[in-house]
C-alpha cells in the first residue's frame, strides 16, 4: 500500500473493505479475481439487494470521510451501473467479474484526498438528475392515464 494511504486510516480500512468485496479470489490458473460482492450477487435477486446495500454503506463511509460531491455523485454512478447491469442473469455476473464498482468508488477517493481530483459541488448534477427522474415519473403518469382513458372508452363503447 502506499505510503499516502498509511497516513489515512480510514483509507487503509476501506482498501480492506473494497479488497475482501472486489478482489479477495482468484480463479485457479488465471488472473481473474472476484470478492464477496461477486459470490453474493451469484443469489438471485437477495444478492443484487445486498451487494448495493454494502456497496451504498461504503459510499456513505467515504462520503463521512470527506469527499465533495462530485466524487459521491461518481461513486453512486458506478454502484447505479453496477446494480442495473448485475440484475441482467449472466451477463450481470460477467459484468461484476470486471467492473468492479467498489474498487473504483476507493480510486475516485484516493484521487481526491491525494490528488485533489474531483472537487467541487455537484448540486448542478443532482438537480439536472432530480428534474430527469420527475419528468419521467411524470411522463408515466400521463401515458397510464392516457392508457386507461383509451381502455375505458373502448369498453363504454364512447370515443
Amino acid at each position: 500500500m502506499e505510503e499516502k494511504d498509511q497516513e489515512r486510516p480510514e483509507l487503509k480500512w476501506l482498501d480492506t473493505a473494497t479488497q475482501l468485496l472486489d478482489n479477495r479470489f482468484r480463479i485457479p490458473g488465471t488472473d481473474v479475481r472476484f470478492g464477496f460482492d461477486f459470490l453474493i450477487g451469484l443469489i438471485p435477486g437477495v444478492g443484487d439487494v445486498v451487494s448495493l446495500g454494502i456497496s451504498g454503506m461504503l459510499v456513505t463511509v467515504m462520503a463521512r470521510k470527506g469527499a465533495s460531491g462530485m466524487v459521491i455523485v461518481k461513486m453512486l454512478w458506478n454502484i447505479f451501473l453496477d446494480a442495473i447491469i448485475g440484475t441482467v442473469p449472466v451477463i450481470g455476473d460477467l459484468f461484476d467479474l470486471s467492473y468492479r464498482a467498489n474498487r473504483r468508488n476507493l480510486e475516485l477517493l484516493k484521487e481526491h484526498y491525494e490528488e485533489g481530483e474531483h472537487q467541487g459541488s455537484a448540486t448542478f448534477v443532482v438537480i439536472m438528475v432530480l428534474l430527469f427522474v420527475i419528468g419521467i415519473f411524470i411522463s408515466a403518469i400521463y401515458l397510464i392515464g392516457w392508457i386507461l382513458g383509451t381502455f375505458w372508452a373502448l369498453i363504454t363503447g364512447t370515443t
